[in-house]
């Protein structure tokens, strides 16, 4: 069986490394398709293919119907959006992700961003420090979870929100319960947000939530760009001259809010939460070990369709 590594941003050489190791230790071949510039060549590479590992690259439709052999795909990370899950079922195609595997790797740049934003963005003036700061975290899951034990290494009061989670399991780590995503936006300081993209969670973070926030917050976006509105960001960081916005995943409006706005926004060039080498070697051979158990063993333990 031969699978395919399909990543336009390459995983680092070591977890190519590990990949290969995992992949042909189970007498399995390994094809990879690094670095490619058109998605004609991933249409190409994945007519013989048996099973994927990707990392941010599009599994449309598409793709997915131009592989006629494949009977699986991990996206290497936590969020799948980028897999059509709906195309994937109808071709009984297993597709599943490594939660989990990146989380402190992001976590880190969570914490990095808001030291960075306190700061003024490094200009050289004076800025504040994040001790003493509540940070309400929305989405208490694998990211959220280390984003809170971290911050509290920097003195901060920590608070969340998550209603797929207990209060029992979130207070046990002495984080306070908010109810309501009202409740935890107008008590907060910093908001480090974790929320998955779907047809719920998009443009949900509106006007009339970011406005609850008290005076001098920042917002910290390291989930998805479709879940905050940007009209509603744009007209916000026009009323609130003491709101500040820094996000993992530029807008499609990032160079008006940058020329507009400059000091208060950040966006990293690229999508930075999980490009760590220690996130790169977990979640590559994560997916690689996912799929052998999954060829060998029937095993659909992380299966997100």
């Amino acid at each position: 069986m031969k699978i395919l590594i399909a990543t336009d941003k390459p995983f680092a050489p070591v977890a190519v490394s590990g990949i290969r190791e995992v992949v042909e230790n189970a007498g399995y071949e390994l094809a990879l398709l690094e670095g490619y510039t058109d998605n004609s060549q991933l249409l190409e590479a994945v007519t013989d293919v048996d099973a994927m590992i990707i990392r941010s690259d599009k599994a449309t439709k598409e793709v997915i119907e131009a592989a006629q052999k494949l009977k699986i795909i991990v996206r290497a990370g936590a969020g799948y959006d980028n897999i059509d899950l709906s195309a994937a079922t109808e071709k009984g195609v297993v597709a599943m992700n490594t939660p989990g595997q990146n989380s402190n790797a992001v976590a880190e740049l969570a914490l990095g961003m808001m030291v960075y934003a306190a700061r003024g963005l490094f200009n050289g003036k004076a800025g504040s420090e994040l001790k003493g700061k509540t940070l309400g975290i929305h989405a208490y899951g694998n990211v959220g979870k280390l984003v809170g034990y971290i911050a509290k290494g920097f003195g901060m009061n920590i608070a969340a929100f998550d209603p797929f989670v207990s209060a029992e399991a979130i207070e046990s780590d002495g984080v306070k319960v908010y109810n309501s995503v009202e409740e935890i936006y107008s008590n907060c300081e910093y908001i480090s947000l974790h929320i998955p993209a779907n047809d719920k969670t998009k443009n949900s973070i509106n006007y009339e939530l970011l406005s609850k926030m008290p005076k001098g917050a920042t917002l910290v976006n390291t989930a998805r760009k479709e879940v905050v509105s940007e009209a509603d960001l744009m007209k916000l960081m026009n009323d609130r001259t003491d709101f500040k916005y820094v996000s993992d995943i530029a807008p499609n409006n990032a160079e008006e809010l940058l020329n507009t706005f400059a000091g208060r926004v950040y966006f990293t060039p690229k999508k930075m939460g999980a490009q760590t080498q220690e996130a790169n070697v977990n979640a590559g051979i994560a997916a690689a070990n996912q799929i052998v158990n999954f060829l060998e063993n029937g095993d659909t333990t992380f299966k997100v369709n």
